[in-house]
């Protein structure tokens, strides 16, 4: 259908307009027919009447079921028959094509609502010929038709044209929206994968590196039971004091929370904590340094800084097998420098891939704006290295 839904979306006015329509060309016929043609005036009151009542009961269902044109054309045909009648009876009667015009254009597609309307425009002219009218008359009639039938055709090609540009922007906004959606879901659920990202992250650094420390100390103490006890009972105390701080690590990552270690203590004394423990658990020579004057930074700037020296320690106790390790913290002008440098067996970093080492301190650095640089070489030690502003 021409217009479609959009047609039919305020069918209530279009309604009113029709009703009006009608009830005006009958006024016109009821007072404007000439003396001696009251038959006629009954005859065009009859077929207008008739007009009306199809689109009521015919018309206007099948517009408003969205039918196709041409299970329309028949009601369409009876509105025609009707209009000829009412207009060969009384000429006035041609008014009613200020409601065929709307009508045609409601109920069929464009090129056909084209061709209806210029039909209906038509019908005064042949009423005019049929009835032998005076060639004056005859001629006004057919220049009225021809500028009826223009305004008729311009008219509907125009709102038929808006019709389509205002249901195109629908089906844009209709895909803009849907666009939207989609864009909020793909980013929901990159939100989502970031945040296992970092829980990932954050477990290793904390929770699962303690487990590690606890599971070494115990494998430690066992041997040492019989022949040192001091020394064995020294062993199980650490592991305590460390399940201790995985226990707080855990409640600060369910409560999104800084990191415990954090949650007390200065960045200064939280990374000199981690080097102690590392000297404790063991046995390496640890030197620590802070120099600058401190400043407060962003919690997740200290975050990424506190994690970073855990993994390097980590790794230290892991794989170096050193004997010296050295941690300075710098606050300059503008920025922090750490720096976790260890004498032990080093590795060839371009080669070292897998797990949430290096990897994951790489990220953490970029999260906030860092750099993390690795200096090392088989046999040569590791120096890492996290710049990040201040």
């Amino acid at each position: 259908m021409s217009g479609s839904q959009s047609w039919y979306a305020s069918m209530r006015i279009w309604d009113v307009y029709f009703a009006i329509g009608y009830t005006v060309v009958l006024v016109l016929v009821a007072v404007g027919h000439s003396p001696g043609a009251t038959a006629r005036a009954v005859a065009a009151t009859v077929a207008l009447t008739l007009m009306a009542a199809c689109y009521t009961w015919w018309g206007r269902p099948l517009i408003l079921a969205d039918v196709e044109g041409r299970r329309l054309w028949p009601f369409i045909g009876a509105q025609l028959g009707l209009a000829a009648v009412a207009v060969t009876a009384v000429p006035i009667s041609a008014y009613i094509n200020f409601v065929l015009s709307p009508l045609m254009f409601m109920s069929l597609p464009l090129g056909q609502a084209i061709a209806g309307a210029i039909g209906a425009n038509l019908l005064p002219v042949a009423a005019a010929l049929i009835g032998r009218a005076d060639p004056g008359d005859t001629r006004t009639t057919m220049i009225m038709s021809f500028f009826g039938m223009a305004l008729s055709v311009l008219m509907g090609v125009f709102i038929v044209r808006v019709i389509k540009q205002s249901e195109e922007r629908l089906a844009l906004i209709g895909e803009l929206e849907a666009s939207r959606a989609e864009v909020a879901r793909l980013s929901h659920l990159a939100g989502v994968a970031e945040e296992r990202s970092r829980l990932a992250g954050e477990i290793h650094d904390t929770l699962a590196q303690g487990f590690t420390s606890i599971i070494t100390l115990l494998q430690a103490a066992g041997p040492e039971l019989d022949r040192d006890p001091a020394r064995a009972r020294g062993h199980v105390d650490l592991a305590v004091r460390t399940a201790r701080e995985n226990l707080a690590e855990s409640r600060a990552l369910i409560a999104a929370l800084a990191p415990a270690a954090l949650d007390s203590a200065s960045l200064d004394q939280a990374i000199r904590r981690q080097a102690d423990r590392l000297a404790e658990e063991t046995g390496v020579t640890v030197a620590y340094a802070m120099s600058g004057d401190p400043v407060l930074l962003p919690t997740a700037t200290e975050v990424v800084l506190l994690r970073a020296t855990q993994e390097a320690l980590t790794n230290i106790r892991r794989h170096a097998s050193a004997t010296d390790v050295t941690l300075n913290l710098v606050y300059a002008a503008d920025r922090v420098l750490l720096t976790v440098r260890d004498d032990g067996r080093g590795f060839d970093p371009v080669a070292t891939h897998g797990g949430f080492g290096l990897d994951g301190m790489r990220m953490r650095a970029a999260q906030v704006g860092g750099l993390l640089t690795v200096d090392s070489a088989p046999g040569l030690g590791c120096t890492i290295t996290l710049e990040v502003r201040a």
